[in-house]
């Protein structure tokens, strides 16, 4: 029996790059997303040949070969499903162990400030105006580091960064309010969501930044989404099919994202099935949530032209406002 020892306690980091480097994390690994001891062990070795005795002549047969393939196509699976995982618990705010211990809390009330002095109507225009720029720039500071966070997942999603800069630079930008969606929705119910910090917005304060319509389909999203339980490993995946969407405007090299994006729905097959042997429909529940997504991430760009006409009432993280073509300066809209 063959006993691998690791000599950083088990902590290792396991990707494609340095897979062999340490043999029991990624045996420990492998067993975690679910191969089979003896698929970890003898790799793309066919079984009929561990099978053979040491003294009898070796003879490939074409039953040998194709199991041989197999299990490669299943290796090369499960890697995809390990990288991805582990991409995502390192750069999701919302993972199912942070989302637990979050200590929630409603956003604290805007600074008041006095009223004009004209007449009433166009004091509560000004006044819920004033509440929409600041419900925007709360919303834009903690919604800004989960940017950073899914740039960091995109690089270590398998072919993201084979891909060119200007087509990974599409994918982050156009992409990336689906994938928080698909993120956010574990701590999004029927009358608040709460961000990775703990802050909670309520339906009433979405409705005023957003409109009545678009907070609803937010909510039902979020609730269906939940419904299917999922775990880390799969929103991972799923967030990773959402990223690398070929139909983009502006996408270059779109057969490679669509190889891309096919081994990634692949891997999402194979994991969900594993974890849900008894939901046969899952997997296309799951497919379905993909143009919902997509319809919400356009709305959302609609309902971000109001900001890019008020853009000088609002003070917004920089990051926020590239992430969205937002004007930050009166150069930006040259």
């Amino acid at each position: 029996q063959i006993e691998y020892r690791c000599l950083r306690d088990g902590k290792c980091l396991v990707i494609r790059l340095n897979r062999n480097r340490c043999q029991y994390c990624r045996f420990k690994k492998c067993l975690a997303v679910g191969m089979s001891r003896d698929s970890v062990r003898y790799g793309r070795v066919p079984k009929r040949s561990r099978e053979r005795s040491v003294d009898e002549p070796s003879r490939v047969t074409t039953s040998d070969t194709d199991q041989s393939d197999t299990e490669t196509k299943q290796l090369a699976v499960y890697e995809v499903i390990l990288s991805v995982s582990q991409a995502h618990h390192a750069n999701c705010g919302y993972t199912e162990e942070q989302t637990r211990t979050l200590v929630r809390h409603p956003l604290a009330p805007p600074p008041s400030s006095p009223a004009p002095d004209s007449g009433a109507a166009s004091s509560t225009a000004e006044a819920a105006e004033r509440e929409r720029c600041w419900l925007w720039q709360q919303f834009a500071a903690r919604v800004t580091p989960s940017v950073q966070r899914v740039v960091e997942f995109g690089k270590r999603v398998p072919g993201f960064c084979d891909l060119g800069q200007d087509d990974q630079l599409i994918l982050i930008k156009v992409g990336f309010f689906e994938v928080w969606l698909g993120h956010v929705a574990r701590s999004t119910g029927s009358g608040q969501m709460t961000f990775d910090d703990g802050t909670s917005v309520s339906r009433q304060q979405l409705e005023t930044m957003y409109d009545n319509d678009f907070a609803a389909s937010l909510v039902h999203f979020a609730n269906t989404f939940n419904a299917l339980c999922l775990n880390d490993t799969e929103v991972g995946l799923f967030s990773a099919v959402v990223l690398l969407t070929a139909d983009r405007p502006g996408i270059t090299d779109v057969k490679a994202i669509e190889h891309h994006q096919d081994k990634l729905i692949e891997a999402l097959k194979v994991q969900v099935s594993r974890n849900h042997p008894n939901e046969p429909q899952i997997f296309s529940n799951i497919l379905i949530k993909l143009p919902e997504l997509r319809n919400l991430g356009a709305k959302h760009t609609a309902h971000l032209d109001w900001f890019r006409m008020n853009w000088t009432k609002l003070n917004l993280p920089p990051l926020f406002a590239e992430i969205f073509d937002i004007p930050k300066s009166e150069d930006d809209l040259q």
